[in-house]
């Protein structure tokens, strides 16, 4: 174990010792971890999204070495064949529990309510609540707004088609609904960056256009959610040529499976290679939702990702998970992804227990990209985290650090900065015993470039050594190191154990000191020097007044 004494910037100033000052190897821009939340805990992973099926990114990339939009969704939907279904409409979900709508349109428009009678409006906004009033009329639900020649219905953002306002339980609820091929103009740019190769981008309309169908929802009055519960969708406002031509050149065309339209899921970004069904979720096998080799994706920015550091005090708190995170570790799945954190935990009560949480429920909670991922962790505490130490002592550290490379011991005065004490070599299982002697009050953490672990502060006191030889009169002793002016008290214990002081002083320039008091025989006395400044007050053993 080494023992390095630390001299620091104040300890410089204080113990005259020279020496120059390091850098942190933590800059301005690194994360540290606030004192008191654990072992910090660092993800690093691959990709983005759920990983199943078509990753855009490898779209994109196989598009751009030459492939077709069938060959791309052949490779990602594998056994998968190609079909037409015809025009359809789809209603889309755009707001539901609303107190108040506003509809607007930039030329007149129109209205028809549930007893069939239309209501022309004026070019403009009209806002209205579940009594259903528009321009001084009552109207009965539920409310079928139509668009005028030439201005599109807008609800926060300019849709195609008509909009359905129903009134369900006092409050709004409107659905847009709007033919298939037009709903796709405004998902596959939603999707999909319209700058991408085209083939990518017909590759994705087709995947949007079959997983459409397939995920309708049965038992609602819309079929679709306009966001990521189905996918995202945001009308005229983000449709584009390139993405409409797309749509306009796979048009109607679908993929089918064991004739039904196959679900063709899609995320961002796979890392490397995507995942079967079964392995991220845990239900039953997809022959055309199966793990398959993505090695395009490395054009996306998050084909690697991290490290993102996580305390074990936000984890425990976003997972619910009782008692102290001491380590954590992952199962995969058969994929090569994680299936479970396998959390080592404290409880405030009884030893050690091990709690495992899925890998999706830590990806959404700790807002991690991919649940492809490794975790390593940096942990620093004292061996006796309690008592201070007296100057001149020694103190053991021991953690963990695995996963993480590039790590460094580093130390502050409790007034001063963090500079390096010097590298860590962790044991084969990660962990990590050090012997140090601060000369102060001290901070130690474990730190990398790019995040600190939480800091432990090791207390030290003035060594402080009652004089053996009798002083009529007076407590006489010295403290190391010399502290000249530190206040010293002498305390008398009180029959109800509390202390009460009964005479004071400081200490002199060499470190001496000696109080004039008068000892009750029989009584119990104490000293305490307190000098401050980042010294801990030290106390010394209790002394009984001989008679």
């Amino acid at each position: 174990m080494p023992l390095r004494p630390l001299v620091l910037a104040f300890a410089v100033a204080l113990f005259g010792a020279a020496g120059a000052r390091a850098a942190s190897v933590c800059a301005s821009s690194c994360y540290q971890a606030p004192a008191g939340s654990g072992p910090l805990f660092m993800f690093s992973g691959h990709g983005w999204g759920h990983g199943i099926g078509m990753s855009q990114y490898g779209a994109f990339g196989y598009a751009q070495h030459g492939w077709s939009f069938q060959q791309i969704l052949a490779h990602y939907y594998p056994g998968t064949t190609f079909s037409t279904t015809g025009d359809t409409q789809v209603r889309v979900l755009l707001a539901d529990r609303r107190k108040r709508l506003t509809i607007s349109s930039t030329v007149p428009f129109t209205v028809t309510d549930g007893g069939g009678h239309t209501l022309t409006l004026a070019a403009g906004p009209v806002t209205f609540g579940p009594g259903l009033v528009l321009a001084g009329t009552s109207l009965t639900a539920p409310l079928t707004f139509h668009a005028g020649a030439g201005g599109p219905l807008s609800l926060a953002r300019a849709y195609r088609g008509q909009i359905l306002v129903d009134v369900v339980d006092g409050k709004l609820r409107a659905v847009n609904i709007v033919p298939l091929e037009q709903y796709l103009y405004g998902v596959v740019p939603a999707e999909m960056p319209a700058t991408w190769a085209p083939e990518a981008l017909k590759a994705q309309a087709v995947a949007a256009r079959s997983y459409a169908l397939a995920t309708r929802l049965a038992a609602a009055p819309y079929d679709v959610y306009a966001d990521t519960r189905s996918q995202m969708y945001l009308g005229l406002s983000v449709e584009t040529a390139a993405s409409s031509a797309a749509v306009d050149a796979t048009k109607y065309q679908v993929l089918m499976f064991a004739g039904k339209i196959a679900t063709t899921y899609f995320s961002s970004s796979s890392g490397g290679e995507s995942t079967s069904i079964a392995d991220a979720w845990g239900v039953a096998p997809v022959p055309y939702l199966v793990a398959v080799p993505d090695p395009y994706d490395t054009i996306s920015p998050y084909h690697n990702w991290g490290p993102v550091p996580v305390t074990a005090q936000k984890i425990g708190a976003a997972l619910k998970v009782q008692g102290s995170i001491m380590d954590a570790s992952t199962t995969l799945n058969g994929s090569g992804r994680v299936n479970q954190l396998d959390l080592l935990t404290l409880p405030p009560f009884g030893g050690m227990t091990q709690t495992a949480v899925p890998a999706g429920t830590v990806q959404g909670a700790l807002g991690l990209r991919s649940t492809w991922f490794n975790v390593g962790v940096l942990s620093l505490v004292p061996a006796s985290p309690a008592a201070p130490i007296a100057y001149g002592s020694t103190v053991q550290l021991t953690g963990l650090v695995r996963g993480v490379t590039g790590v460094a011991l580093e130390a502050r005065l409790v007034t001063g900065t963090w500079q390096p004490v010097g590298p860590i070599v962790p044991a084969a299982d990660g962990t990590v015993t050090l012997t140090e002697q601060p000369q102060f009050t001290t901070d130690y953490r474990l730190a990398t470039t790019s995040a600190a672990a939480a800091y432990v502060r090791i207390k030290v006191t003035p060594a402080v050594t009652l004089s053996s030889t009798a002083t009529p009169g007076a407590v006489s002793g010295s403290e190391q190191p010399p502290l000249p002016g530190a206040p010293v008290t002498v305390q008398q214990q009180a029959a109800d154990g509390t202390w009460a002081t009964v005479a004071t002083g400081a200490v002199a320039a060499d470190g001496s000191f000696s109080i004039p008091v008068q000892l009750a025989a029989g009584s119990t006395y104490r000293v305490v020097v307190a000098p401050g400044q980042g010294w801990w007050p030290a106390t010394t053993a209790s002394l009984i007044a001989a008679g």
